[in-house]
């Protein structure tokens, strides 16, 4: 067992490294470059993802079993490409929706009650400056929150703005599912139109690209807040832009963007009515553990010929368990 290797792209949880050194030999990956991703994911016959890998390492690494995602989404692994080389592709779901949805009621509340700015104008101008800022806070306590997105990021979120705050809670699922019976289940148009907070807690993929177009941001009420801790291309950023530069949102919370790191020449960092903050929603020392974990037990499972309990691409599941068997029992 100690011969294989397993590869990181990024650096992992001390303690979670720990633990897969019990079991196999770790290298992390000197640099996020297409070309060291390659090179050390050559040997290796697992590879840990943090950072977006390229579709040519499947061809490259002959020895490879599978792919795990170090947290939920897996719009950083190239689908297609695995499951054409028989590779498990796995993820680590829900191990840090709480984190995500804590850090999305962090970013409401610091919007409605203006937060950011007031600590701002009161480390530059003082005392008066900032108190004016009081009288345009308004309260999270029976307000309406838009989700789109009811997976476990969205349900965590659900659960605090109904629970903790006494919200109305209403959301967008393509599938037309909730398993909160508080959640309302309505059209995006309708979440847009009648949300105070619209949070964005859904998977990137073909059909959620672009969704929140700029026929969308139309709809928004003029004192909504927007925040987003899904993927930055699920948004038009531009039109965004648009949006809060013309008072047709009130404010906004980005977590991403669709090229990161955000470029300092963009607008949005000159803008008082936005928090940034740099990818970082879904990141504490409580997650990366539980995400460490997920990954290190399903890498044993996959390093045992056995299809790992998250598997991402389950079309594949018969290839990829025999492939796994094959080379497992040699």
């Amino acid at each position: 067992m100690t011969s294989k290797l397993i590869f990181l792209t990024n650096p992992i949880h001390p303690q979670v490294q720990a633990e897969l050194e019990t079991f196999a030999h770790v290298l992390v990956a000197s640099s996020t470059r297409d070309e060291d991703l390659l090179a050390g994911a050559r040997e290796a016959s697992i590879v840990v993802v943090r950072s977006p890998i390229p579709a040519a390492l499947f061809a490259q690494s002959p020895h490879l079993l599978g792919v795990i995602r170090h947290g939920a989404g897996v719009d950083m692994i190239p689908l297609q490409a695995a499951t054409e080389h028989d590779v498990a592709v796995a993820n680590a779901p829900g191990t840090n929706a709480v984190t995500v949805a804590e850090f999305a009621l962090g970013q409401m509340l610091a919007l409605a009650h203006k937060s950011t700015v007031v600590n701002q104008r009161m480390r530059a101008g003082g005392w008066a400056s900032a108190r004016p800022l009081a009288d345009q806070g308004v309260e999270l306590a029976g307000k309406r929150v838009g989700l789109v997105g009811l997976g476990a990021i969205g349900q965590a979120v659900a659960k605090m703005c109904h629970f903790g705050f006494g919200m109305q809670v209403c959301g967008y699922r393509p599938s037309g599912r909730a398993s909160l019976d508080f959640i309302e289940l309505t059209s995006l148009e309708r979440v847009f139109e009648q949300s105070n907070f619209i949070v964005l807690a859904c998977p990137l993929n073909e059909t959620t690209t672009g969704l929140i177009s700029a026929d969308l941001l139309r709809h928004c009420k003029p004192e909504s807040y927007l925040i987003n801790v899904a993927r930055g291309a699920v948004v038009d950023q531009q039109a965004l832009v648009e949006a809060l530069s013309q008072g047709r949102l009130a404010g906004a919370a980005l977590d991403v963007f669709v090229q990161q790191p955000l470029p300092l020449a963009s607008p949005l960092y000159g803008m008082e009515n936005v928090l940034l903050s740099p990818h970082m929603a879904g990141v504490t020392d409580d997650s990366l553990r539980a995400m460490g974990s997920s990954v290190a037990r399903q890498a044993r499972q996959i390093l045992n010929g056995q299809l790992p309990e998250h598997l991402v691409n389950r079309e594949a599941a018969a290839n990829v368990q025999q492939r796994l068997t094959r080379m497992t029992q040699r």
